[in-house]
């Protein structure tokens, strides 16, 4: 479609030394005015120290349908810490 604005994920940092997480989405025409309309409705009362803003279609999502094969251990037995001998001198784990 012509004329359609484009997506944009945002995501904010509360504060130094957090992860940035993901607070929502909206629709600018380019990453200033993304960055303005999240600052704007995202950041209000002053929650965040750094926000970034993602145009939607550069992400890239696993498929839901393939979620045992992507995050279930399955044959890599070395993801088991059973996997792993331990030296005496590391002590209790």
């Amino acid at each position: 479609m012509t004329g359609e604005v484009p997506l944009w994920e945002v995501f904010i940092r509360p504060r130094n030394g957090l992860s940035h997480k993901h607070v929502g989405s909206l629709h600018a025409t380019d990453e200033v005015m993304a960055l303005q309309a999240a600052r704007d409705v995202y950041t209000r009362r002053g929650e965040g120290n750094s926000i970034w803003v993602v145009p939607s279609a550069a992400i890239t999502a696993s498929d839901p349908d393939q979620a045992g094969e992507n995050f279930e251990p399955g044959e890599k037995i070395y993801r088991h810490p059973t996997f792993y001998d331990i030296p005496e001198q590391v002590g209790h784990m």
